[in-house]
């Protein structure tokens, strides 16, 4: 972060927090083979549209009152150019220096820009976010976000990552969500950007809002309200949001009830919600696929499996933030349906505030149903050992998965089953380098038949658990590892 009006982060290369990290983990990075989501893949049905390509989103951000600097947009690696707003703080782009400049430089698909974060913050909510295809002009949305541990203050983080042009953003509120698409207007809040009440967010950049004071309570729906003037192009998202989300005409980001919204299942531009909280422990991010997305989970009911690991930790009196990076369709060692965890791992993991967790889970299981092009259980364990190198470097704990059975699905394979034997003795072997293990494959797997879901568990497509599989994942997860 750079200064006490505006911070904009989640662009090509990281922050100053994360520059000695991201110099060692560069050289663990794979380069992305182009490879989009199709039937064969596992999540196909459940992911979207794949994003071809290692992507290197390069860009600046700014506000109205400021100059954005020039955006690229290219393979990993690939530059970015840094901008400031009036107010002097840094914009989003290279290896940022001080708050009023910035540097060019290199850096990987979904890096970050700016100062050192505010230590104080912790995220409470945030998604992966991907390409789609949707485009507004003229229209307000409003996104409905399940938080994850309270706060005293409140930031959110608006993303144009994966965008093909800069997007404007203005008259964004937040407030405590009523019911359907109406909020508690006692509750309202604007939010400004480096003091202004719109932002211009450059292609590849990402802009966070400055504090609000904003009382916010655990396991509660906030809303996220913001209004789109001109012509996005197609948006940067969160494809399988699992939350009815709404998209009005014109100008109504303050309305306490939307007059007629259109529903919408995905999250648009919105990345995160970060909090104040003096008592938080830091921030748990569970990295994966369509399991950890929590297809599968009913509509608008908050069950996924990291919804529930939040309920436990604060059942337990445990102040951790859960944000949930799972992408439907994600595989392990190639982009797809979303950049690979190894691209987007800096922006989606390292650069999340207060992080000092990473559960990683179920991505394998897709490159393991990739019809002719599944690699072997030994590629898959050295892709999980690159990212628990980058865990490490970055400084946080690396809690490793097994993999739940898929016997029965359409991707499954004695070949693959074979593959997920070895991951999975790998993740329980001593010298794994884990620093703690989430058993999903015991958790969930059938006693009598271990390469099948328990069938109690199975969501019917013998790939997805269903909500009281969901549980059980959560249920396995050790809390003392967070204490």
């Amino acid at each position: 972060m750079v200064g006490p009006l505006t911070d904009v982060r989640h662009s090509a290369v990281p922050p100053l927090r994360s520059a000695l990290r991201f110099l060692a983990a560069i050289s663990a990075i794979f380069a992305g083979i182009a490879c989009s989501s199709t039937s064969s893949s596992p999540d196909a049905s459940a992911g979207s549209a794949g994003l071809s390509g290692s992507a290197g989103h390069g860009g600046s951000a700014s506000n109205q009152a400021g100059s954005a600097g020039a955006a690229g947009q290219g393979g990993t690696g690939g530059g970015s150019s840094a901008g400031s707003n009036a107010g002097g703080s840094t914009a989003a782009g290279g290896n940022a220096g001080a708050s009023g400049g910035g540097t060019s430089g290199g850096g990987t698909g979904g890096g970050a820009a700016g100062s050192p974060a505010n230590p104080g913050w912790t995220g409470t909510w945030g998604v992966a976010v991907q390409n789609c295809g949707d485009t507004f002009n003229q229209k307000t949305l409003r996104q409905i976000v399940h938080t994850s541990i309270a706060g005293s203050d409140a930031r959110v983080t608006l993303s144009n990552a994966l965008g093909s042009q800069a997007i404007h953003v203005s008259d964004v509120h937040l407030a405590k969500r009523s019911s359907g698409s109406s909020v508690d207007a006692s509750s309202d809040r604007p939010l400004t950007f480096g003091g202004q009440t719109s932002v211009t967010i450059a292609q590849g950049a990402a802009a966070t809002s400055d504090s609000v004071s904003f009382p916010i309570a655990a396991l509660s729906d906030i809303a996220v309200s913001f209004y789109l003037p001109e012509g996005t192009g197609p948006a940067t998202c969160h494809q399988t949001g699992l939350q009815t989300n709404y998209a009005a005409d014109g100008d109504v980001s303050g309305n306490a009830t939307l007059n007629s919204p259109k529903n919408k299942g995905s999250y648009y531009f919105l990345a995160s919600l970060d909090v104040k909280n003096s008592a938080a422990l830091g921030a748990v991010v569970t990295l994966g696929a369509s399991i950890t997305d929590g297809v599968a989970a009913g509509g608008d009911s908050n069950k996924r499996w990291p919804n529930d690991l939040a309920a436990r930790l604060n059942a337990a009196g445990l102040t951790v933030g859960v944000l949930n990076e799972g992408i439907s369709g994600n595989t392990l060692l190639h982009d797809g349906a979303g950049q690979s965890p190894m691209n987007r791992f800096q922006r989606d993991v390292l650069d999340q505030s207060g992080v000092k967790w990473l559960i990683f889970s179920d991505d394998p299981i897709n490159d393991l149903g990739a019809g002719n092009n599944r690699p072997s259980g030994e590629a898959l364990i050295d892709g999980l050992k690159q990212l628990l190198m980058k865990a490490h470097q970055g400084g946080l704990k690396y809690l490793c998965s097994t993999l739940t059975p898929f016997e029965g699905s359409g991707g499954w394979s004695s070949d693959g089953e074979i593959a997920r034997g070895k991951i999975n003795a790998f993740v329980r072997s001593a010298d794994s380098g884990c620093d703690g293990i989430v058993d999903q494959d015991t958790a969930t797997h059938d006693p009598s038949q271990p390469t099948k879901y328990l069938p109690a568990y199975d969501a019917g497509d013998h790939l997805h658990p269903n909500e009281k599989g969901l549980q059980a994942i959560a249920d396995a997860v050790d809390l003392k590892l967070f204490k």
